[in-house]
């Protein structure tokens, strides 16, 4: 039995949140866990260049290349699944997850959402337009929620969040620069770890 909880990232893009994994699990703030795969649904996925220079296995799994949805989560089971993969966390991942993908992992998949949720969240808000949305309510307070994933898109229980100011000269792009670096790369770490650690608690409980 490991004596850690084994990790997958999924991403699309940059993978910014994926780093702030790998610098944290690399500052040993995520003891309970460790990240045994990378898995991007693009090929040019900048985020699978960060997890090679880090030494983390890596591999993509494109929609386009598969005739159905089920067909292509399948695919990402099969190579979760050959990884030995207990938990995993969702860091800039751009596809939607069927409500069969998502009940296979009952509070085991993490996201973090660039809002307060409830603000700004679930179908159509990601990215950018989740800070044009706030921005244009006027609202004088932002931030970042980490939750579980279930099959409402934004919808599962919160576990951390963090606030911000909205400053009165902000931008979108501004706007979505602080609260990547001040709360999103703080909280996605400390809720991996908390998950990995309420994980290895049970499987102890279990044996």
């Amino acid at each position: 039995m490991s004596d850690r909880t084994r990790i997958a990232v999924l991403v699309s893009g940059g993978g910014t949140n994926l780093q702030a994994l790998l610098d944290a699990q690399q500052r040993g703030q995520l003891p309970s866990g460790e990240i045994v795969l990378v898995l991007s649904n693009r090929a040019d996925a900048y985020a699978l260049e960060r997890a090679r220079k880090a030494g983390v296995p890596t591999a993509v799994t494109e929609r386009r290349q598969y005739p159905t949805q089920a067909a292509f989560e399948e695919a990402m089971l099969k190579e979760i699944e050959s990884h030995g993969v207990q938990m995993l966390i969702l860091a800039g991942f751009l596809a939607i997850l069927s409500e069969d993908f998502t009940r296979r992992f009952p509070e085991r998949i993490l996201n973090v959402h660039p809002s307060l949720i409830p603000a700004f969240c679930g179908k159509g808000f990601y990215g950018l337009k989740v800070h044009e949305a706030a921005l244009a309510r006027g609202v004088k307070v932002s931030g970042a929620t980490v939750h579980f994933v279930n099959e409402i898109p934004d919808g599962g229980r919160i576990l951390l969040q963090k606030a911000v100011p909205v400053l009165p000269d902000d931008t979108p792009e501004t706007l979505q620069k602080r609260i990547m670096q001040e709360c999103e790369w703080v909280l996605l770490p400390q809720a991996a770890e908390m998950v990995a650690a309420s994980l290895l608690d049970q499987n102890e409980k279990e044996i």
